[in-house]
């Protein structure tokens, strides 16, 4: 009985051992005043290389506008499947917009960085609005935007 539960617990710490750990990590978008429509935006994560990785968040419910977040749409191949559940409504002059979501432990302080695309109805698109390193020491800092994005911020 006792090699048995020996074995058991054994078995038990090798397994959870294995588990990979997330982290809750809240984004905090902060737009500009700016006349015109409510703004379209996206997080996503990119790799060291630049490459897409993951939606973290869409805010904007039409489809047919996606296209002009152009740097997410390419990465992303406009997959729906990709980012279903993750929407919401866009984000008015002025607004916050505020995202928690789990993220891997693996993918803080690896190299990763996370972007945001911004788009106004008949105004300008704006690639990687804002790009923020996933670093543990990028948590709580301020990352201005060029675009739309007045502050951008995260932390765990």
């Amino acid at each position: 009985m006792k090699k048995l539960t020996l074995i058991l617990a054994m078995l038990a710490a090798i397994s959870l051992s294995t588990l990979s750990q997330a982290r809750e990590v809240t984004f905090t978008t902060q737009l500009k005043n700016y006349s015109g429509d409510g703004a379209y935006i996206v997080l996503y994560l990119v790799n060291e290389n630049g490459q897409y990785q993951r939606t973290f968040w869409l805010a904007g419910t039409k489809s047919k506008y996606y296209k002009h977040l152009p740097d997410w749409a390419r990465g992303s191949g406009l997959r729906s499947s990709e980012y279903d559940g993750v929407t919401g409504a866009s984000v008015l002059s002025g607004k916050t917009l505020k995202v928690t979501v789990d993220i891997d432990d693996a993918l803080i302080d690896a190299g990763y960085e996370v972007r945001v695309d911004t788009s106004v109805e008949d105004k300008r698109d704006n690639r990687a609005d804002v790009s923020a390193p996933l670093t543990t020491d990028g948590a709580g800092k301020s990352f201005a935007g060029r675009g739309y994005v007045q502050s951008f911020s995260y932390g765990f």
